[in-house]
């Protein structure tokens, strides 16, 4: 009987290894750009084409590979990383298992370029799909030159599951952007189809932040710096008025390494708490060292997901640290008990004593007397300086006084006062009579008027019908009659635009602005207005009618992470995505007040609508209850 289980073909091992390692475009740079690192680079460059798919090219300055190892980097499990298996608790390199070099070349043709700084000349070694084609002796500058070309051309399959253009892009992007975040001091440059979307020189980690996010991000950082036995905490977080819908600026870095970690994440909104918006995910560059024997990165493929061994203080220092940051710089509100110096007496009155005032008064004075009265005050008072004058200024108040001419006595203004009060009091009243008419309407229409709608705990409105009663869901019938009104809009590009007095800047990340570059002309038919793009912002002159100037931030910031998974290939999907995404901004939300007019509107709207009974997101808009089903509640 033949044997069943026999030994897989190195090139056919490679290639599912490849499955494993090699996802799509961007791990290929990842792997790239981390060798580059490894081999103690100070400038790196990356190229692609076709978002990847063509062409990525990586070139360094690093310190180049001899002629055996060039030829060696290629077979599976060879790595200069490590030597034996506790070398994996004391990691200081990127790679360290020997399968990225041989998983891209079984999947693609490659072309490597090498040279020691030692060695007058280099290797020159070209790959496809795991077979040597041709390996000679090339004049090259010191460092390494990998090119892949043509990748997944043996697994056509493979080929058909990448994304389009747009999205690999962004995920070549993301790769590019965690490694130059980690490695302020080495100088990267990035050029895609020949144009150069990146050149960040050598600099700190504020400037490599800046360098790459762009936009107003140096205003937004608040520095975090803590050192601790444990584990040493630097970095950023952004100022909570400036936390965004997505996730997409929070980057954690252990010892120089991207990783993904939900608990710490929840280490980091615990600090923000009671600082934020519901929904909004604030941004932060952190990174941290901590001792490499207490870690163990060789738990997922990608290595982005690390088993820390001692989590609870990890958490605990980590927020402490950044809640600290926060009230150190009046971000978040504190409680201060120190003496404002303002509030302390100056220095050359400590010693004063103040002095009380006199006040003197006439005691003889009676403004109910006769004239004589009053002319003996009025002498009295130039003499003395009534009400504490000083003796210079004796003698001028009696400049001020005049002769009162004589009155009635004050009683006489009473006289009569009764028999006045008596007569009124007496005087017969008439009143006249309402006369009642016959009203203007008929019964069905008094009956018709009295109905009305209602809005309960302001979330739903209640409107009565001939059947019973419906139940409208303020939020959803507002999303679907705007999203029908954009797409309507968009259908037909007849979008009326409200120019703007003073036209908006708005900032935003450069792979924020590839996407608004893409997503313009789908917004130029909602009644956007662009006057022009920069490279960190965009100036708008005009918006939409039923949108006021300061929700367009708004609505831009919920489109972005709406499509921040990628803008779909048909402009129909793109179209709808965008109404779904600006309808859920710009729609009523749930607790906000409803005049009676507002509430017809609304339910006159949604009925209006195609399809009244779901909201664009396939949720219900309305119920109904009759008459008969709430007789049935009440007969129990």
């Amino acid at each position: 009987m033949s044997s069943i289980i026999q030994l897989l073909p190195d090139h056919v091992a490679n290639q599912i290894a490849a499955g494993e390692v090699v996802q799509r475009p961007a791990s290929v740079v990842k792997e790239l750009l981390e060798n580059a690192v490894d081999a103690k680079a100070t400038d790196i460059k990356l190229i692609i084409k076709d978002a990847g798919k063509s062409l990525v090219q990586v070139i360094d300055n690093g310190a180049g590979m001899s002629v055996t190892d060039a030829r060696l980097c290629f077979a599976r499990h060879a790595t200069s990383k490590i030597r034996q298996a506790e070398d994996l608790f004391s990691l200081h390199t990127k790679g360290f298992r020997g399968e990225a070099l041989a998983s891209i070349a079984a999947i693609a043709h490659m072309e490597m370029k090498t040279k020691q700084d030692q060695e007058e000349l280099g290797t020159h070694i070209v790959i496809e799909g795991s077979k040597f084609i041709s390996q000679e002796v090339a004049v090259l500058p010191k460092g390494t030159s990998f090119a892949v070309k043509n990748l997944f051309f043996n697994i056509p399959a493979r080929r058909n599951f990448l994304k389009s253009d747009t999205v690999e892009f962004r995920h070549v992007m993301d790769e590019f952007q965690r490694v130059a975040l980690a490695h302020p001091n080495i100088h990267f440059t990035f050029y895609h189809n020949g144009s150069e979307m990146y050149n960040l020189p050598a600099a700190g980690y504020r400037q490599r932040i800046v360098g790459i996010m762009s936009g107003k991000t140096n205003e937004k950082l608040v520095p975090v710096n803590e050192e601790t036995e444990i584990i040493n905490v630097q970095g950023f977080v952004c100022k909570p008025e400036f936390a965004k819908k997505n996730r997409g600026e929070q980057f954690f870095f252990v010892n120089d390494r991207f990783i993904k970690s939900g608990y710490l994440h929840h280490a980091v909104m615990a600090a923000y708490d009671g600082l934020l918006k519901d929904g909004s995910q604030p941004s932060y560059f952190l990174f941290l060292q901590v001792p490499p024997n207490t870690i163990d990165i060789n738990i997922h493929p990608t290595k982005t997901e690390i088993k820390f061994d001692d989590e609870q203080a990890l958490y605990a220092i980590l927020r402490a640290s950044i809640k600290h940051s926060l009230g150190q710089f009046n971000v978040a509100p504190v409680l201060d008990f120190d003496r404002d110096a303002n509030l302390d007496t100056p220095y050359h009155y400590k010693d004063l004593e103040g002095e009380t005032p006199t006040i003197q008064v006439d005691g003889t004075f009676n403004p109910f007397t006769d004239d004589k009265t009053n002319q003996h005050y009025s002498k009295s008072g130039s003499g003395s300086g009534y009400a504490g004058s000083s003796g210079s200024g004796s003698g001028s108040y009696s400049g001020y006084s005049k002769r009162v001419e004589p009155t009635a006595s004050w009683e006489s203004l009473y006289v009569g006062l009764e028999t006045e009060t008596e007569s009124i009091e007496s005087a017969p009243f008439t009143f006249e009579n309402e006369e009642v008419t016959s009203s203007l309407f008929n019964d069905e229409d008094v009956e018709q008027a009295i109905q009305k709608t209602y809005q309960i705990h302001k979330k739903y409105i209640v409107s009565p019908i001939k059947s019973g009663m419906v139940i409208v869901d303020q939020q959803r019938a507002h999303q679907r009659i705007l999203y029908e009104q954009f797409l309507l809009n968009m259908t037909v590009n007849q979008a009326s635009s409200q120019q703007l007095l003073f036209p908006l800047n708005l900032f935003y990340s450069s792979d924020e602005m590839t996407l608004i570059e893409e997503l313009k002309p789908s917004l130029e038919t909602t009644g956007f207005v662009f006057d022009e793009a920069q490279t960190d912002h965009i100036v708008i002159s005009g918006i939409p009618v039923n949108i006021t100037e300061s929700e367009v931030s708004m609505v831009i910031e919920q489109l972005l992470s709406d499509l921040q998974d990628g803008i779909p290939a048909s402009s129909y999907s793109q179209n709808d995505t965008i109404a779904k995404s600006m309808a859920k901004s710009l729609a009523v939300k749930t607790g906000s007040y409803l005049t009676e007019k507002e509430q017809d509107n609304l339910v006159n709207g949604l009925f209006a609508c195609k399809d009244p009974n779901i909201s664009p997101f396939q949720k219900p808009t309305f119920i109904t209850m009759r008459v008969e089903d709430i007789d049935k509640k009440f007969a129990l």
